[in-house]
């Protein structure tokens, strides 16, 4: 069962109390604990009565005194307590839809799960909450709810989620609004479908729901299309109309709200050829995970600690990233070199053969088109890449190869690492990290 102890964390309050491997977790506090959510919430009391099974099928009680918030160091058989949910949409411009074939297994499965969403950040439709889910949600205060919004008039939203009760989910945003639930939007832009009128129409609903933000990305579109809708990609007169658009809205947000709440990701102002904003655009950075602000952070961190910094090794290196982000790390190198002279390192961005060439950020890039366009080439003594490349927890390209496997085809160490402007200062330098 889903609740079944599989293991308790050595020194952790629930092993001082005795608990074992092997007995079913019922209750806290008098409330049954049915999934991750129920666990994470009432345990988090200084003071939690647990009601547990014992394998023999007898009940025991016993209360735990720890310190507030502090984890109880139970284990179960999978993270969630359950298994995942899957997505119940058919959304036209699904990137899972445009997978190659024959990969592995997870890349094709499309979760929606609204515990993800709490937990992992996870963005989800709300289409496959039930009205009990919802209800859980505002009784527990779970908070932030992240939510893929793509549209808000019903009937367009239902077609771009191809689901026939995708406008019920529009029910549970304003419920959550009205219960003070934090929730950040997020809506891909697909050129003719849900951009013009209709991206001004989500944007006002939005403002009246009470989102806390929102981000505005293009649609991203493989070479792996055939039977599925037809879509284009966002152009780069598109791509400056978007970000007026979106601006006059934060203009006005910020006036009335305090905030902008909507931002456009990164990629509008590379299509559009624009400069990016300033630092003070991006108020707190609350969308970097969907592309809004992650270049101008990293200049930013980058130019800072340059300032700073004194003479180091003589460093000999490539970075390499998507095409998207190569101007923006090559201005850096530059920067570098000329407090540095002996600095030798240079920045290649990776075509995206395996996607198509429309792909353009580094978070989409495999293992062999590193290799195809850097093998012949003057490397260095070391490949640095954004751990953006890498499968979160797994450590492989979509392709399932790994660093260490780059490595040995190109014959110098891949390093990874995060998308940090100081980090990447230091690599150059052949600091340690």
């Amino acid at each position: 069962m889903s609740t079944v102890i599989t293991s308790v964390d050595a020194g952790s309050p629930a092993e001082r109390a005795g608990i074992r491997a092997g007995e079913q977790l019922l209750m806290i506090n008098h409330h049954e604990i049915v999934d991750v959510l129920d666990y994470r919430f009432f345990c988090y009391d200084p003071s939690v009565s647990l009601r547990l099974r014992e394998a023999d099928g007898t009940t025991r009680h016993l209360t735990i005194e720890k310190e507030e918030g502090e984890d109880l160091g139970l284990n179960f058989d999978t993270y969630l307590m359950d298994e995942p949910r899957p997505c119940s949409n058919h959304c036209l411009f699904c990137f899972v839809d445009q997978m190659p074939p024959n990969m592995r297994d997870t890349l094709y499965f499309k979760d929606d799960d609204a515990r993800l969403s709490f937990l992992m950040g996870n963005y989800i439709t709300l289409t496959n909450l039930t009205e009990r889910e919802a209800q859980r949600i505002i009784d527990l205060r779970i908070s932030p709810i992240n939510v893929s919004v793509q549209a808000t008039e019903p009937q367009l939203r239902r077609t771009l989620l191809g689901n026939k009760d995708a406008d019920k989910s529009l029910e549970y945003m304003r419920a959550f609004g009205e219960a003070g639930i934090e929730m950040n939007g997020q809506i891909v832009v697909c050129p003719g479908w849900n951009d013009g009128e209709h991206l001004r129409r989500s944007i006002e609903d939005l403002m009246d729901i009470g989102f806390n933000s929102c981000s505005i990305v293009p649609v991203g579109l493989t070479k792996f299309r055939k039977g599925l809708a037809r879509l284009e990609p966002v152009t780069k007169e598109k791509a400056g109309e978007i970000i007026d658009l979106v601006d006059e809205y934060g203009a006005r947000c910020l006036e009335k709200y305090g905030t902008r709440m909507f931002f456009c990701a990164d990629e509008f102002y590379i299509k559009a050829e624009r400069p990016l904003p300033g630092e003070e655009y991006y108020e707190e950075y609350q969308q970097l995970d969907n592309g809004v602000g992650m270049l101008r952070s990293t200049m930013n961190e980058f130019l800072s600690g340059l300032e700073d910094a004194e003479s180091g090794d003589v460093a000999s290196f490539t970075v390499a990233t998507g095409k998207a982000a190569e101007p923006f790390i090559a201005r850096l190198v530059a920067e570098a070199k000329k407090k540095f002279p002996q600095l030798r390192g240079e920045v290649v961005g990776i075509v995206n053969d395996f996607f198509g060439h429309t792909i353009e950020v580094a978070g989409l890039l495999t293992g062999q088109d590193i290799i195809r366009h850097l093998r012949d080439k003057d490397i260095g003594e070391r490949v640095y890449i954004p751990k953006t490349m890498l499968r979160h927890g797994e450590g492989v390209f979509l392709d399932d190869l790994t660093p260490e496997d780059v490595s040995r085809e190109l014959g110098v160490p891949v390093i990874p690492l995060e998308v940090d402007g100081a980090e990447l200062l230091a690599a150059m330098r052949f600091e340690e990290l």
